[in-house]
């Protein structure tokens, strides 16, 4: 077994006892039209589903069945799987074509969500049962998973934004790149969030910043940052 192979089973919290598994669950289609990781990826993404669902039937015994659906997709939606992926620093290992690699598809959310599921259906392949898949799915996702509260707004602090201004007739928001920096495995991004038109704003444009290890990580941070200014404003007044 590789060493880079080992480094990632220590950050699973898991030693498989066959790692062509593994080996196959980070192979992206771009190298092989048969053997890569898509089939392991569609059970992983059932396997997931399931986990999820019932750590929320159990976490929040009043809701309904449409709430639990929307607090579900929200934990196992793109964004989320790849915040998870790169904590495991997945990209470093994943198996891709030269064309997929120029273009950085290793830390693209799509590959990197895709990735973490066809790790997690690689698992069950490898003979971890159900009930043991569960208990390292709670784990990765922490409190991610154990502070959810029922009442929580499950929309994204963009589309938050977007609909507060929206009903308020103002105008949307635009976002801003301001720099890109660090290794082309491990990049971190600044956007900025402007409002213009933006009653009591100093010139009537009110900016805000944020920062994470994608474009839409930082969109995310600095709309939130903006809504967070608006609503506050509202309450003073």
């Amino acid at each position: 077994m590789s060493d880079a192979l080992a480094r990632l089973q220590r950050i699973l919290g898991y030693q498989f006892l066959d790692d062509s598994w593994l080996r196959l669950a980070l192979t992206h289609r771009s190298v092989s039209g048969k053997r890569n990781n898509e089939r392991l990826e569609f059970l992983g993404d059932a396997l997931l589903n399931f986990a999820i669902a019932d750590c929320l039937f159990l976490q929040f015994p009043d809701e309904n069945e449409g709430r639990l659906s929307r607090l579900r997709a929200t934990l196992v939606r793109e964004e989320s799987l790849a915040v998870i992926a790169r904590e495991w620093k997945i990209g470093d290992y994943l198996v891709m074509g030269s064309g997929e690699l120029k273009s950085g598809g290793y830390r693209r959310d799509s590959i990197l969500a895709d990735a973490v599921e066809a790790v997690i259906g690689a698992m069950h392949r490898d003979g971890v049962s159900l009930p043991d898949m569960q208990i390292h799915i709670r784990r990765w996702y922490g409190e991610r998973l154990t502070s959810l509260e029922a009442g929580e707004s499950l929309k994204d602090a963009k589309s938050r934004l977007q609909e507060w201004l929206q009903g308020r007739k103002l105008a949307l928001p635009g976002y801003e790149m301001l720099s890109v920096s660090g290794e082309a495995h491990e990049q971190h991004f600044r956007v900025r969030c402007l409002l213009a038109e933006m009653p009591g704003a100093a010139g009537g444009t009110l900016q805000t910043e944020g920062e994470g290890a994608s474009r839409r990580i930082a969109e995310q941070q600095a709309a939130a940052a903006a809504l967070a200014i608006l609503l506050q404003r509202v309450e003073q007044k």
